[in-house]
């Protein structure tokens, strides 16, 4: 039998106890979060049947789906004339499930099976793996998580402002500060192509700013062109582009002279200034935020708020972002259902702390206290040490096996554990144990309650 070096597939990751103690730490505190503003956790399962997933994505996305092979001799449906015909006949009759690519459309599944036992609006959030057959780069896997928090059968403008609220509290708790909640509004987006002269070209117009971050204005101008825009359009584009990013008043008034003519337009400005009256009376300050006229998140089916979150002075770029959508679960035959939602980019706020060195307390050892020895009567009582420690809701173990006592210090050492007991003839006689603090290496002798009320 050959020896195969093991290795993982492409663009997957192992996430051992150092990473998995950090990114705990992020989902926590996301979670704690959702579950303070009434979100209920949501789990659906990796695959979903293929009729589900397909034409939800585009073309594109399609391409990106993982297909599961039908159990069994999944061949046996197939005729050779099958294989002549090329993969759109064979598909359906070797695959009927794929991973999950997204948790929205498994979302949107969920409501419409479930509708008559759900309380709308229904508020949900969902932490799980997706799956996309993309090209692996930096930052970019095939397997990575979502964390999505949606409200579902609700126009109200509260939702949004709790949006951003829970935004600013997640940052907040991760010791972020030096970051912006870029907003904007779909419907500005339509007022803006009708202001321009370009009425009913909105899709082009926001696939095109979309990328201003990538490739700058001077190549949106050339590629607007080439979508069929005006010169004089164009132009008219170009104040906007200056005003990015204001924190104060003055782009709404500004946007207010812009869009005058437009109804669509004034419709989204009155309800971004809504959102911000909504955060005043809850009391939240619009620090951190920022309308951005020219936001587009190049999606589609955003119909009102959109927004994404960038954190400054990092190589990483949204590491959120969402909006309102009118029709989630319309492809399922349930129209009219409006809701709002956002996903936080996990890996990537990952990163973010890394790069910014806020993971300094995060530690993955769980262990508290260990327990080192010097023989078999020793071990006897040191067992019991443990049982003790743990019974009071400390993390302890101790060392498994008889060695000598600097290879059990070694071991607490690899392991960060910060404190030892350590039990010799004299501990068992007095009771007073010997404490170590493993950082300092100071040294005390304590009875076990002292310890346990000292650990706690």
């Amino acid at each position: 039998m050959s020896m195969h070096k093991p290795a993982l597939p492409k663009g997957t990751r192992d996430f051992g106890p150092s990473e998995m103690a950090k990114r705990n730490y992020i989902l926590d505190t996301i979670k704690h979060t959702f579950k303070l503003f009434g979100f209920q956790q949501l789990e659906t399962p990796a695959m979903e049947n293929l009729s589900t997933l397909t034409g939800k994505y585009g073309d594109e996305g399609d391409q990106l789906l993982y297909k599961i092979l039908n159990s069994g001799d999944f061949l046996k449906e197939v005729s050779v004339q099958d294989l002549s015909s090329g993969t759109a006949t064979v598909l359906p009759k070797v695959a009927e499930k794929g991973l999950r690519y997204d948790l929205t459309v498994p979302f949107a599944r969920y409501v419409v099976m479930n509708r008559n036992e759900l309380a709308f609006p229904f508020k949900r959030f969902q932490v799980q793996p997706v799956w996309r057959a993309d090209r692996p780069q930096r930052g970019r896997y095939r397997e990575f998580f979502q964390c999505d928090a949606d409200v579902v059968g609700t126009d109200s403008l509260i939702c949004e402002a709790e949006i951003l609220i829970m935004i600013k509290r997640v940052f907040a708790a991760l010791g972020v500060s030096d970051y912006v909640i870029k907003v904007n509004n779909r419907k500005i987006l339509t007022g803006i192509s009708q202001a321009i002269g370009e009425a009913g070209k909105e899709q082009d117009l926001c696939t095109a700013i979309d990328k201003l971050d990538k490739i700058g204005w001077e190549k949106v101008k050339e590629e607007l062109f080439e979508r069929g825009f005006q010169i004089e359009s164009i132009s008219k584009l170009a104040p906007l582009i200056g005003q990015q990013v204001s924190e104060d008043g003055d782009i709404l008034d500004y946007l207010g002279a812009y869009l005058k003519q437009s109804a669509d337009g004034m419709k989204g400005l009155s309800e971004l200034k809504e959102v911000f009256d909504l955060l005043e009376a809850m009391g939240e300050s619009k620090a951190c935020i920022a309308v951005d006229p020219m936001l587009a998140r190049g999606l589609s089916y955003y119909t009102g708020a959109i927004f994404e979150v960038k954190v400054n002075n990092t190589s990483i770029g949204a590491v959120s972002g969402g909006g309102r959508y009118d029709n989630l679960t319309g492809v399922f035959g349930m129209p009219g259902l409006s809701g709002v939602g956002f996903s936080f980019g996990v890996d990537r706020i990952f990163d973010v702390l890394e790069e910014l060195g806020l993971f300094s307390t995060v530690t993955p050892t769980p262990t508290q206290a260990m327990v080192a020895y010097f023989g078999e009567e020793e071990k006897r009582f040191g067992l019991r040490i443990v049982s003790v420690l743990r019974n009071h809701g400390v993390a302890a173990e101790i060392y498994p096996e008889e060695a000598k006592i600097k290879k059990q210090f070694t071991y607490a050492d690899k392991k960060n554990i910060p404190f030892v007991i350590i039990i010799g003839s004299e501990e068992i006689k007095t009771g007073a144990l010997t404490f170590r603090d493993m950082a300092s290496g100071e040294q005390q002798k304590l009875d076990i309650h002292q310890i346990v009320a000292q650990l706690k």
